[in-house]
C-alpha cells in the first residue's frame, strides 16, 4: 500500500510540476506578449515613464474623502477644459495614484495603461506594469466598431476630437472626465465616448452615445489587454473569461467564442492582472483567438435608434481580492482558489478562502507575509497533530510486523487468495490498520492544495519582501538558499520516517528530495518557504512522537495483540 501511495505522489508531482517546467523553463514555448513589451518605450511612440521608487509599495486604494467628494468633485476643481481638434493623431495622457493612461485620438482607444503601484522588470529596469499589449496590427482597448456596417472601419480608425478637464487626479481633485467625439459628415454618424475617472479606483465609467447608426456594435477590450505574462502555469486558466447568467466561464477559444445574451462581464486575465468590460445590463460578448497566445474580447451591444447613451464600465488592474469583491459582480472568482490537477474543485475552494483570510489577518499584525506564512503553517500543523500522530502510529505498527508480512508473502507467493486471507488475519491479531498511514494524508490534502493555490495565485505576495535577499515572495529565491535547505529537510524527514520498504527501495527513494529540490528552484519563494516550514515542523513532530509517545504505545498494543493471539 505504501509503495503505491509513494508512486502516486511522485507521478502527481511529475504531471503537475514537470509540465510547467518543461514548457516554460526549457524554452519549448515561443516568447509571449511580455517579450514584446520589453522593448524600449521610445520605440512605441509613447513618452517613457520614470520610476522614482524602485520598490513601489502596494497600498490599498484609499476612499474618497467625504467632503471632497461632495464638494470639489461636483464643483469642478479641475483645470480648464482643453479641446484638441481632430486634424492629426494626438496622444492624451492622464494619471491618478493608481494608473497612468495614454489615449490616442485615432479611434479614441488606449495606447498604454500603467499600474503605478506594481512593477515589472523591463530591460533590467523596474517599470510600472503595462497592461496594453503592443502591436500595430491589433485594435486598442475601447475601440468602437460596427461589424456588419460599412461605417465600422471608419469609426474604429477615424480621428476624434477630444476634451480633457484634468491631467492628474488626487484627493483634492478626485474626479475627472475625458470626452472623445467623432462625426462622419457623408454618412451622418456621430459618436461620443465620455470616460469618468476617479483618483482611488481602477474602474472607469464610460458613456457611449451613437447617432445615425443602428444594429450591433462592438466595444473591444483589445488584444491581450490585461495579460502581462502568458505562461501556461499549472494552476488556473489564462486568457478569456465571462460571467454568463451568474456563472463564471473560463475558456481559451480555438477560433471564436460567442455568447448571445446574459453576459454580465467579459474579461482578459493572467495570474495577477485582468481587464474587464461590465455592461449596465446583461449583453452579448465575443472572444476571438488572434494567434498563438493572443486573444481579444468585446462586448456586443445594440446601437440605439435615438441619442440615448449606453453605459458600461472598464476595470483594468490587479486581481486584488477585496477590490474585485467590492464590485459585487463576481470578479473575485477569476482568482481560482479551487484548482487541483487540471480542474477546479469546490472542496479546495471552500478550504482556501478561510485560509486566505487567516493569512491576511496575520499579515495585519506582522506586516510581513513571510512571517505570516510561517505562523499559518505552524497553526495548520498544530491543527493536524492528532491525524499526524495516527498516521505515524499506523506506519510504525506496519514496520513492526513487516518481517511477518514478508514471511507470509514468501510462503504464499503462488496463492494470492490465501495470502490476502492470512494478511487480514495477521492485521486483526496485531490490531494494525494497513491503510491507517494513508487516510490522514488524504484528509489533509485539500488543506495543503488550498494553501499551495493561495501562495501561487494571489497577488498579495507580489513585491512582498521577507528578509535579507528575499525581496519578492512571488518570484524564485535568486540564490537558491530556500530550495536547497528544503531539500536537506526532505532527506532528514525520509531518514526518520517509518517505512516498510527494504533498504534498496529506501535508497532509491532518496532521489525524491533531489528531484523536488530541482523543481522548487523555480517556484515562488513564498511557496518554498511554506514547504520548508512544513518539513521542519514534521521533523520536530516525528522526533517528539518517536521519543515520548509512539513507541511505548505501539509496543504495548503489539505485545497485547500477540498475547491474545497465542492464547
Amino acid at each position: 500500500m505504501e509503495k503505491r501511495v509513494v508512486l502516486f505522489l511522485i507521478l502527481s508531482l511529475l504531471i503537475i510540476v514537470g509540465y510547467d517546467y518543461l514548457l516554460k523553463e526549457l524554452g519549448w514555448l515561443p516568447p509571449g506578449p511580455e517579450a514584446e513589451k520589453s522593448r524600449p518605450a521610445d520605440q512605441s511612440g509613447l513618452p517613457s515613464v520614470a520610476v522614482e521608487d524602485r520598490q513601489v509599495p502596494k497600498v490599498e486604494p484609499s476612499p474618497i474623502d467625504t467632503a471632497v467628494a461632495s464638494g470639489q468633485a461636483e464643483a469642478g476643481s479641475r483645470r480648464p477644459v482643453t479641446t484638441h481638434v481632430a486634424s492629426k493623431e494626438q496622444l492624451v495622457t492622464l494619471s491618478t495614484p493608481l494608473i497612468r493612461a495614454t489615449f490616442t485620438t485615432r479611434g479614441a482607444s488606449l495606447r498604454s495603461w500603467d499600474l503605478q503601484r506594481y512593477t515589472a522588470k523591463n530591460l533590467d529596469e523596474l517599470r510600472p506594469v503595462q497592461l496594453v499589449h503592443s502591436g500595430a496590427q491589433f485594435q486598442g482597448p475601447l475601440t468602437l466598431s460596427f461589424p456588419d456596417q460599412a461605417i465600422g472601419h471608419e469609426v474604429a480608425s477615424g480621428l476624434y476630437e477630444v476634451e480633457q478637464d484634468f491631467d492628474v487626479l488626487d484627493a483634492r481633485h478626485p474626479v475627472g472626465q475625458l470626452v472623445f467625439r467623432y462625426r462622419s459628415d457623408p454618412k451622418g454618424v456621430t459618436v461620443e465616448k465620455r470616460l469618468t475617472f476617479r483618483h482611488d479606483s481602477y474602474l472607469v465609467d464610460v458613456q457611449l452615445t451613437v447617432d445615425g447608426a443602428t444594429g450591433a456594435m462592438d466595444v473591444g477590450l483589445g488584444t491581450n489587454f490585461g495579460i502581462v505574462e502568458w505562461g501556461e502555469g499549472f494552476i488556473g486558466l489564462l486568457g478569456a473569461a465571462m460571467s454568463v447568467d451568474g456563472k463564471v466561464e473560463k475558456e481559451m477559444p480555438d477560433a471564436l467564442w460567442e455568447r448571445q445574451s446574459g453576459v454580465r462581464w467579459v474579461a482578459l486575465q493572467d495570474k495577477y492582472f485582468l481587464s474587464v468590460l461590465v455592461p449596465s445590463q446583461p449583453a452579448a460578448a465575443v472572444v476571438k483567438k488572434e494567434g498563438d497566445k493572443l486573444v481579444s474580447a468585446a462586448l456586443r451591444l445594440q446601437a440605439p435608434a435615438g441619442k440615448g447613451p449606453i453605459a458600461f464600465q472598464l476595470y483594468a488592474g490587479p486581481k486584488e481580492f477585496d477590490t474585485l469583491k467590492a464590485l459585487n459582480i463576481g470578479l473575485e472568482d477569476t482568482i481560482d482558489f479551487g484548482w487541483f490537477i487540471f480542474g477546479s474543485w469546490s472542496v479546495v475552494k471552500t478550504v482556501a478562502k478561510p485560509l486566505f483570510y487567516v493569512l491576511r489577518f496575520l499579515y495585519d499584525f506582522t506586516h510581513n507575509y513571510g512571517v505570516s506564512i510561517i505562523l499559518l503553517t505552524c497553526a495548520i500543523k498544530i491543527l493536524f497533530v492528532p491525524l499526524q500522530y495516527k498516521s505515524y502510529r499506523s506506519m510504525k505498527q506496519m514496520q513492526t510486523i513487516q518481517p511477518q508480512v514478508a514471511a507470509l508473502q514468501t510462503k504464499y507467493k503462488d496463492d494470492r487468495d490465501r495470502l490476502n486471507k492470512e494478511l487480514i488475519k495477521l492485521y486483526r491479531e496485531k490490531r494494525v490498520n494497513p491503510v491507517g498511514g494513508c487516510l490522514p494524508m488524504v484528509l489533509q490534502m485539500p488543506v495543503f492544495v488550498a494553501l499551495f493555490n493561495i501562495l501561487y495565485m494571489t497577488i498579495d505576495l507580489r513585491q512582498a519582501p521577507f528578509v535579507l535577499w528575499i525581496t519578492d515572495l512571488s518570484v524564485a529565491d535568486p540564490y537558491y538558499a530556500l530550495p536547497l535547505v528544503m531539500g536537506v529537510t526532505m532527506v532528514i524527514q525520509q531518514k526518520i520516517t517509518p517505512t516498510t520498504m527494504d533498504p534498496t527501495q529506501a535508497k532509491i527513494m532518496l532521489i525524491l528530495p533531489a528531484f523536488m529540490t530541482f523543481l522548487f528552484i523555480t517556484f515562488p519563494a513564498g511557496l518554498v518557504l511554506y514547504w520548508l516550514t512544513n518539513n521542519v515542523l514534521t521533523i520536530a513532530q516525528q522526533i517528539i512522537t518517536e521519543r515520548y509517545v509512539a513507541w511505548r504505545g505501539i509496543t504495548q498494543n503489539v505485545g497485547s495483540g500477540a498475547e491474545a493471539g497465542a492464547s
